[in-house]
């Protein structure tokens, strides 16, 4: 499950939006056909931080202006080591899995679209990632969010044990 952290104190002005995809639905009435938009957008401060969100207007912009104020009111803090994840990580939501693992600097974002969009706005530069299943960019944020959000760094991991980073990394 994805879990939003609240009071994250970030200024909107850090945040950079991407936009994911757009899609336009149609409804068909009886006075003919009516056109509005969706959009999945993603924002990040490219330093750990990443929420999404999705907008839906008559217009494109309105759509996309509408998935940013969403995603700003949903933002996950993910730790980031060295411009890499600190483990690997596998999340599914709906249909879609995903498979994140850390790689050596040098190696850039190996990721296909929406998980790339989610993993350059949390500020990963370094990391290999599979998609299975699913390839709707609305599962795909989702789970690649949750893939991120499941992921600890040592500090955590020795805070959560009540013990000191070196018997961590010794035990």
């Amino acid at each position: 499950m994805i879990m939003a952290i609240k009071n994250i104190n970030i200024n909107s002005e850090d945040l950079k939006d991407r936009l994911v995809a757009i899609n336009r639905v149609t409804k068909v009435t009886k006075g003919g056909r009516t056109f509005t938009f969706s959009a999945i957008v993603v924002v990040g401060n490219e330093n750990g931080v990443i929420g999404w969100g999705l907008g839906k207007a008559g217009e494109v912009t309105a759509a996309i202006a509408k998935g940013v104020e969403a995603a700003k009111k949903n933002l996950v803090k993910v730790p980031v080591l060295k411009g890499t994840v600190p483990h690997e990580a596998a999340a599914k939501f709906g249909g879609a899995n995903v498979l994140i693992m850390p790689a050596s600097t040098g190696t850039g974002v190996v990721a296909g679209g929406a998980m790339r969009a989610v993993l350059e706005s949390v500020g990963v530069k370094d990391c290999l990632a599979k998609s299975k299943g699913s390839s709707n960019p609305h599962n795909l944020v989702k789970a690649t969010i949750a893939a991120l959000a499941s992921m600890r760094d040592a500090r955590q991991v020795a805070e959560c044990r009540g013990i000191s980073m070196e018997k961590v990394f010794r035990g």
